[in-house]
């Protein structure tokens, strides 16, 4: 099933609508699929064979990937330094009210995702609803992060398994060569490979998380060494440890630390976006799989800071050890309430199971990163050579050049490097920041167009409404400005480790991000001549009529194998999937 050249073909839809102007649209649309043309292209399998992703995903694919970008280090390693450094109360409000942000963003995204079910992730719609910059900037900025993420999860695989092999035994880049090596042939292997392994990997990380959620609440209500802690380190030491200043300043400033730790802890929630144009019926499944998300963060995030703070004081010497360790075992807080309940047995599996953590997330950002330049090349804001697939669907050009700049990974061989490396790791936070930001802002753009062109909020078009409606937006978009500008605040207040001077270095690449988004904002305008999309003149039916035809093939096959007990996987059905 074919989109057609936008000049050649004018969907009844269109027509209704009054689309005018046939030469304002400013490219071809990105490419789609149906069951029985399971491609993803502006032209047929059969004309444009060379371009096309496949829609492998099923449903419980995605939506367990949905799950799986909520959950990583982030969660099992990164709320032990929060905790540490401003306090149980402030992990508690900064994860909720972070929580309710990713949640607003994760809505306005579905809306948009449901609307129309892009290749090429939610660049798209910054393209077509905003300003064409706003979608090369926002391309750009989520590569960036996510070629940045990359390596670092690779380094963080050799480092867990530092765990048993100290780097004197085996050198990190050894590790380091076989992870790269590995996700690297999972991408090329194609989608159905890529979403099945995900899929497990995802399930395991969920059983986990389950499985230390239970641990906290056995260990807080004294079922490991019969000491009933309940909420007593609430108490003693306290529920704010104060980070800069005293009394409710101190307080205040512990809540906002502990703030951009939480954002770093939800990145990744909004790579579902990236799926859609592999997803199979992805208005039916990208909705579920984003709904579900307010439960995974009420569930993992919430209830795990709560949990924590029963079981671990945070002035315990195991979780300063914790929070002084490399990325392993070590250095989770969950480690330290073992370790304080006196349990020895489970530290050497859970490290285990933060291998799997890494892996998995190593796996799926170059997943990411290689469909969004993917995505780049289809929009010409990359050269056209790297849209090109081969048979299974794989955009082995992108793939390429994504997994090059992972060799990034081995700055971390040598220890002496290993500083330098962080401050790149500092910068992938606002980049994904800006994501949101630009998430947000194509949203209050999409539904000014389409309430514009007659499609209110009650409109039986609308597969999927955000709840919190244009509003929610305008509000969430301020708070991720105001974390933005602030989440750095630290370096400018005297640090005894830098003598008192000003933190230069990660000054830099705490905002570099900002400066950068906004130069390729200005100089793609500056160079393409581009102009900010009117409301009344956004392109909302390109190819919508296409992807109608094809939801109802969809729910028609998915009726067709029903009876025959086809609908999915078996395990997953009668697992997981009474869960999710």
């Amino acid at each position: 099933m074919a989109i057609w050249d936008r000049k050649s073909s004018i969907s009844a839809s269109e027509q209704q609508h009054g689309v005018q102007d046939m030469e304002k649209a400013p490219y071809q649309l990105e490419q789609y699929g149906s069951p029985e043309s399971p491609k993803v292209g502006g032209l047929s399998e059969s004309e444009d064979p060379n371009h096309s992703l496949h829609r492998g995903l099923q449903a419980r694919q995605v939506s367990m990937i949905a799950i799986g970008g909520a959950i990583g280090t982030g969660l099992i390693i990164g709320t032990g330094s929060a905790l540490a450094n401003t306090g149980p109360a402030s992990i508690l409000i900064s994860y909720s009210l972070v929580g309710m942000l990713v949640y607003v963003v994760m809505a306005a995204l579905g809306e948009m995702a449901t609307w129309l079910p892009a290749a090429g992730g939610f660049a798209v719609y910054a393209d077509r609803w905003v300003d064409p910059a706003l979608g090369f900037a926002l391309g750009y900025t989520y590569w960036f992060k996510y070629i940045i993420t990359t390596p670092n999860q690779l380094t963080a695989a050799a480092l867990v398994i530092q765990y048993w092999l100290p780097r004197e035994q085996v050198n990190p880049g050894v590790w380091i060569t076989v992870f790269l090596v590995v996700i690297i042939v999972i991408n090329v292997l194609g989608i159905k490979y890529f979403g099945e392994l995900e899929f497990w990997l995802s399930s395991i990380k969920v059983l986990v998380i389950i499985g230390l959620i239970i641990l906290s609440l056995v260990i807080a209500l004294g079922g490991a060494d019969g000491d009933r802690r309940g909420f007593r380190y609430w108490n003693n030491p306290g529920s704010f440890n104060e980070y800069v200043g005293t009394g409710a300043t101190g307080r205040f400033t512990a809540v906002w630390q502990s703030m951009v730790t939480a954002v770093f802890a939800y990145l990744g929630t909004e790579l579902v976006g990236v799926t859609v144009g592999e997803a199979q019926n992805p208005r039916k499944n990208i909705p579920r799989a984003i709904k579900l998300t307010f439960w995974r963060i009420a569930i993992f995030y919430i209830v795990s800071v709560i949990l924590l703070g029963m079981c671990v004081p945070y002035d315990s010497e195991e979780l300063v050890f914790a929070t002084k360790s490399s990325t392993s075992a070590a250095a989770s807080p969950f480690v330290a309430a073992i370790k304080l309940a006196g349990i020895d047995v489970l530290p050497g599996f859970l490290n285990g199971c933060i291998l799997i953590f890494v892996f998995s997330a190593a796996n799926s950002d170059l997943y990411i990163a290689s469909r969004t330049l993917h995505g780049l090349a289809l929009k010409k804001h990359a050269p056209e050579f790297i849209a090109i697939t081969n048979k299974s669907g794989v955009p082995y050009y992108a793939l390429g050049i994504s997994a090059a700049i992972c060799c990034l990974a081995y700055m971390n061989v040598s220890s002496a490097s290993t500083t330098v490396f962080g401050y790149f790791v500092n910068l992938v936070s606002i980049f994904g920041l800006l994501t949101w930001i630009s998430i947000l802002v194509s949203h209050i753009y999409f539904v000014k167009a389409r309430r514009a062109q007659g499609v209110h909020d009650k409109s039986q078009e609308l597969r999927y409404k955000s709840p919190f409606g244009l509003w929610g937006s305008y509000v969430a978009l301020a708070f991720c400005c105001l974390i933005a500008i602030t989440k750095n605040f630290t370096v400018f207040v005297p640090n005894p480790e830098t003598y008192g001077s000003f933190d230069y270095k990660n000054f830099i690449t705490g905002y570099l991000g900002i400066p950068l988004y906004l130069i390729m904002i200005a100089g793609y305008k500056r160079i393409k001549k581009t102009h900010q999309v009117k409301p009344h003149e956004a392109d909302l039916y390109t190819g919508k009529d296409v992807i109608d035809r094809d939801e109802q093939e969809w729910v028609e096959k998915e009726a067709a194998e029903k009876p025959a007990g086809k609908n999915g996987s078996w395990l997953y059905r009668h697992s997981l999937g009474y869960i999710f």
